[in-house]
């Protein structure tokens, strides 16, 4: 099955979902305006009949739903009180059929709901302005505050609540205080975010109140079904044709936080090397003004702030990842469109010094995403890393890194035609619909480029497309996996069902459904474990806090039977030596026994969910945080000093003259450009490098041993390769 099939198909599914849904949801003589009741229903029919798990709107399924909108408005509790829950129990036995469009004219009970927030959200205001103008507080004691408080009960009573808030009020003075704001300007600034949030809040129309609860209503299936606004729904679909303008991140709300998901490739928040995946934006300052506080903002809401016109400056203010309730420090990020070159696969030579005095020549290919044209069929992820392949065996590289680290997925149809440019033709995944339909994907025929020795990097970013790539290569025995102790584990695909035709009338947003869970050729499922790598390498991104087993009604793991296919040998008879040269080098690394201790510290900060109000305990902790990352950097310059040449290879430059051999890059007159980020920061990647030099010395050693024996090399052979 090649691209254009595989794109076929999806078109194909699409079209009978509109068809199924349709059928549904406009029968003759049905009202078919697009009322906020008809909205509800079509959103809950689309998802009732094509999400993975076909659960109906039920009781159970209602008071799911309740809660997932209680959560969107009030994420870390501090709001509704418990009279308010017990008023709010009323709503699931007949929220179903408020769904379905049933009882009370189907009228939802979002704007209901809604309003009794804003009473809420008011009340908090009057309470921590009047904290702020008349308040002293003291940061000697010994108490604390939960800062993550997603799993916390809700306050008794309003008492309860203001104790709460004081505490927050405390808990935000303190972070400022620490941050380096002047002491006159804190109480002010605090006072103007609460009011500048209860003044958004209030300003939502109904379409915007809507959108959240029918948000809430699909991540109620699970935490990859959404419902998307019109301009949501048309950057979804741009995104992967490389063509969006703002600063490049994709941005999910997690206890109360907005936190950064992911960095697009190519976007001005990854150019700056300011924003990386995991950190919690807490302020916006959208048009050069002063920081507006965005905690418990709704999602919508805070991407309405941080988007703007094409060159323009948004300031925000974040939290590293993995520094728990660190001060937030300020940085600033210039919009602007994302260039389609800068998104794309790129390629590097890299000549790794050898024992010697030799040269050893290896090839990295960095793949961003899979990306892909559905109207351009030489025109995609697949064709570009085509192209870079050939360009590197005309080079002669002993090796090859495909590096998917930040690659967080894409076009299904690449990743299989991408995985066929380094196997024969066979399976590559297996995908399981709701129905239990079970299809096998196989990569296309007389596709194979490249077959030398590959090593695939992968961090816990690595998601869905990336996984079936790592786990397809892995289960062939046709790749090393190195990376993080597992990737995302995203093993399901969506589809995006626009809302417009079901009532014939303009934009009215769309529902992304999830339709099918995959599986790798061995049976097992990609889906909450993920790619468990071959060698583990300590990184920053390898935190237990990022991947789908922390996300809410995330689908389970399972297995299917695995399916026949070649099996290549190559990596276990040599595994055991490479794990152990590359233990010992790890060890010895100042820069990984660096990375270890922040882990720890990351760690230990999320287990501990609250934070001291001791202002000496947090001004230690902040010094050690300082200290720690201060030693990295150094470090990390003292090993950029030492990096080995290495080389970019952009799209543009694949068709230029051979470059110089082994060894001599640095000549003059060659064609080469100096890598865009200094080598020697990512130790990672350095460690990658040596690790692929083992394989290779030890693969030539085996081929060299087997010849003295006067056998060959096993060629892959048929078998059934059951799950590890």
């Amino acid at each position: 099955m090649n691209r254009r099939t595989h794109r076929h198909a999806a078109i194909c599914l699409l079209a009978v979902a509109l068809l199924i849904c349709r059928t549904v949801l406009v029968c003759p003589g049905q009202d078919t305006e697009p009322t906020e009741a008809n909205l509800t229903r079509a959103t809950a029919s689309v998802l009732e009949r094509l999400q993975f798990s076909r659960r109906p709107p039920d009781d159970q399924l209602s008071r799911h739903f309740l809660d997932r909108y209680l959560e969107a408005l009030d994420r870390q509790h501090l709001l509704f009180l418990q009279s308010d829950l017990e008023d709010f129990a009323n709503y699931p036995p007949e929220l179903a059929l408020l769904t379905l469009g049933e009882g009370e004219n189907g009228k939802p009970p979002a704007q209901a709901l809604y309003e009794r927030y804003l009473k809420r959200l008011a009340q908090q205001v009057n309470f921590t302005t009047n904290l702020l103008q008349t308040g002293k507080f003291n940061f000697s004691g010994h108490d604390s505050w939960q800062s993550d408080r997603s799993g916390a009960a809700s306050p008794r009573d309003l008492a309860a609540a203001q104790a709460l808030w004081r505490d927050r009020v405390r808990a935000d003075y303190l972070r400022e205080k620490l941050a380096g704001t002047p002491p006159a300007e804190i109480a002010p600034r605090l006072a103007r975010n609460d009011e500048r949030v209860l003044q958004t809040m209030r300003r939502l129309d109904p379409d915007e109140i809507l959108g959240i609860y029918l948000d809430a209503l699909a991540r109620t299936y699970d935490p990859h079904s959404d419902y998307f606004a019109p301009e949501e729904a048309d950057n979804f679909n741009i995104e992967m044709n490389l063509s969006l303008v703002g600063i490049g991140g994709t941005l999910r709300a997690r206890n109360g936080y907005c936190v950064i998901d992911d960095l697009i490739p190519g976007g001005p928040a990854m150019r700056s090397g300011l924003l990386h995946p995991g950190d919690r934006i807490v302020a916006v300052a959208p048009d050069g003004g002063s920081l507006l506080d965005i905690l418990d903002l709704p999602l919508p809401q805070v991407v309405g702030l941080i988007r703007g016109p094409k060159g323009s400056t948004v300031r925000l203010a974040i939290i590293p990842a993995g520094a728990g309730d660190a001060a937030p420090k300020t940085v600033s990020v210039v919009r602007d469109e994302i260039k389609l070159e800068d998104g794309r696969a790129k390629a590097a030579l890299i000549d790794l010094p050898q024992a010697g005095g030799t040269a050893l020549r290896l090839g990295l290919i960095d793949l961003p995403s899979f990306y892909g044209n559905a109207e351009e069929k030489d025109d995609g992820a697949s064709v570009d890393t085509a192209r870079l392949l050939q360009k590197l065996k005309r080079e002669r590289v002993m090796g090859l890194i495909l590096d998917l680290r930040h690659n967080g997925g894409g076009s299904l149809a690449e990743a299989i035609c991408l995985t066929g440019l380094f196997i024969p033709s066979g399976p590559v995944l297996q995908t399981r619909s709701s129905e239990g339909h079970v299809e096998i994907q196989n990569s296309p025929e007389t596709n194979a480029l490249y077959d030398g020795p590959l090593v695939v990097l992968t961090s816990r970013l690595s998601a869905s497309a990336s996984e079936i790539v790592a786990g397809a290569l892995q289960d062939h025995g046709r790749a090393l996996i190195v990376g993080d102790s597992t990737t995302f584990g995203k093993g399901t695909a969506q589809i995006l069902v626009p809302l417009a035709p079901f009532f014939h009338a303009g934009s009215l947003g769309a529902v992304k459904v999830t339709m099918a869970k995959f599986y790798r050729p061995s049976g097992a499922s990609t889906q909450l474990k993920g790619v468990r790598p071959d060698i583990v390498l300590p990184s920053a991104t390898d935190l237990p806090d990022l991947g789908e087993s922390k996300l809410p009604n995330a689908l389970p793991w399972d297995v299917l039977p695995p399916v026949p296919f070649a099996k290549f040998d190559l990596t276990r008879p040599v595994m055991a030596e490479l794990r152990e040269k590359s233990r010992q080098r790890v060890e010895m690394d100042p820069g990984f026994r660096l990375v270890r201790k922040e882990l720890v510290m990351a760690e230990t900060a999320q287990d501990a969910k609250s934070l001291s109000l001791n202002e000496d305990v947090r001004r230690r902790e902040k010094e050690h945080a300082d200290r720690l990352e201060a030693e990295l950097r150094k470090v990390l310059q003292t090993e950029a000093a030492l990096a080995p040449p290495t080389y970019d290879i952009t799209m543009a430059k694949t068709g230029f003259h051979e470059l110089p051999p082994s060894g001599e890059l640095a000549l003059p007159g060659s064609d080469a450009i100096p890598a865009e980020v200094n080598p020697g920061e990512d130790i990672e990647l350095r460690e990658t490098e040596s690790i692929l030099a083992d394989y290779i010395h030890a693969l030539a050693a085996r081929q060299s041993r087997v010849i003295v024996a006067g056998a060959k090399l096993e060629e892959p052979s048929q078998q059934t390769v059951n799950d590890k």
